[in-house]
């Protein structure tokens, strides 16, 4: 029986999947929150919740859901929603382009978490975590949007560490270069894939960050490259 639960977003993705599984494979009750008609892409097992990450009332039933279930209290928030969209350079860029880039990869991150963290206090404490990206700390021409988004998140996470660390809520960050999944394979089907990082990879690091293993850990930014 499940004795703590993990609430992830993101489910229904390539690292979405990959940690699922892992959390599912470390005896976690998992809750997920998608978007309608989704739920099938889940690994068996998974509490799906139909929800728009984007909607606040949406997401507060969304955490409402996974903290429902005293035997397996929320322990572990797991912000993996986002996405990538290349634009042109600064000037070329439209600012509605920009800030939907600031929508996907903010936006439910923040939600989230503000939703999620009076369960966590209440269960006595847990683990945030959120994922940025290599781009955030080492940024390419053309993706301002996304570059700008995922250092937002990496200031988000450094709030929340700041803010709610002595209330026992840690929260850290892991920072992926290329994951290898088929849509990055189709996109870039020249690049050398094996020197990307796999969801798995990411997904075993990701439940270190949530378990009690990594109790002395908050406020890290962990990168995640592979050998890119």
């Amino acid at each position: 029986m499940s004795t703590r639960t993990a609430l992830v977003t993101g489910g229904n993705g390539g690292l979405g999947t990959a940690t699922i599984s892992a959390f599912l494979a470390a005896g976690w009750r998992v809750v997920a929150p998608l978007r309608p008609g989704t739920a099938d892409r889940l690994p068996a097992g998974v509490v799906a919740v139909e929800a728009d990450l984007t909607d606040e009332a949406a997401v507060r039933t969304a955490a409402g859901t996974a903290a429902s279930d005293p035997e397996a209290p929320l322990r572990a928030v797991v912000n993996l929603v986002g996405g990538y969209a290349g634009a042109g350079l600064i000037a070329d860029t439209p600012v509605a382009d920009f800030e939907a880039m600031l929508a996907i990869n903010l936006r439910p991150t923040y939600l989230t978490t503000a939703a999620a963290l009076p369960h966590l206090i209440g269960s006595g404490g847990g683990s945030v975590v959120c994922v940025s990206s290599r781009a955030a700390v080492s940024p390419f021409p053309g993706a301002a949007g996304y570059v700008t988004a995922k250092a937002a998140v990496l200031a988000f996470a450094a709030a929340v560490d700041v803010e709610y660390r002595k209330k026992n809520v840690r929260c850290n960050t892991v920072l992926p270069s290329v994951i290898d999944t088929p849509a990055n394979r189709a996109a870039m089907p020249d690049a050398d894939h094996g020197r990307w990082v796999s969801p798995a990879e990411i997904a075993e690091t990701v439940l270190f960050l949530a378990s009690d293993a990594s109790a002395p850990i908050s406020g890290a930014q962990v990168p995640v490259y592979g050998r890119a």
